[in-house]
């Protein structure tokens, strides 16, 4: 199951793979980091989508069409902000990971790219949204057998270096 689960550092806009996960806010309507980076790359039919969704609750996900994106499906789902960890946070995010990878099965979609969810603004630590990441994912695979591809795209070196060692510690 590990074998279908991948580290690379780049731009998720780029992910040439079925679906990508943007780690939205409730309103589904862009913003600033992954979020805005994803809806200039789709275009503004992905606004007009998102707009009839009315919104998404913390750890829920919403699924919209690629638009202009290399992907079919853009996947959204709203991390927890970090308040220390004693408000749910964990498992808000776990919860962000399974309604992600059970829409994708619904839909279809067999390989996935995700970013670091909560880790920006929202003040996740890196450390432990990556064993969350991870974890979820290969318990899902545990359970759900469709998922080929899991691509977790990092934006920059120490995203990257800090997914690398956490998945190491699961092989």
């Amino acid at each position: 199951m590990i074998d279908r689960i991948f580290i690379e550092q780049g731009d998720i806009t780029q992910q040439n793979l079925h679906a990508l996960v943007n780690a939205a806010n409730k309103t589904l309507l862009g913003g600033g980091g992954v979020d805005g980076s994803i809806h200039r790359a789709a275009g503004p039919e992905l606004l007009k989508e998102c707009k009839t969704l009315n919104g998404c609750n913390t750890g829920e996900a919403k699924i919209t069409k690629g638009y202009q994106l290399p992907v079919k499906y853009v996947i959204h789902t709203v991390g927890p902000v970090w308040h220390g960890g004693n408000g749910k946070e964990a498992e808000l995010l776990t919860d962000c990971y399974i309604n992600c990878l059970t829409l994708a099965i619904n839909h279809g979609i067999e390989s996935i790219a995700f970013p670091a969810i909560s880790t920006g603004v929202y003040g996740y630590p890196l450390d432990k949204a990556c064993f969350i990441a991870i974890n979820e994912t290969l318990n899902f695979f545990n359970r759900n057998d469709p998922i080929e591809k899991v691509v977790f795209v990092c934006f920059d070196d120490l995203n990257f270096k800090t997914y690398q060692s956490t998945l190491a510690k699961f092989k």
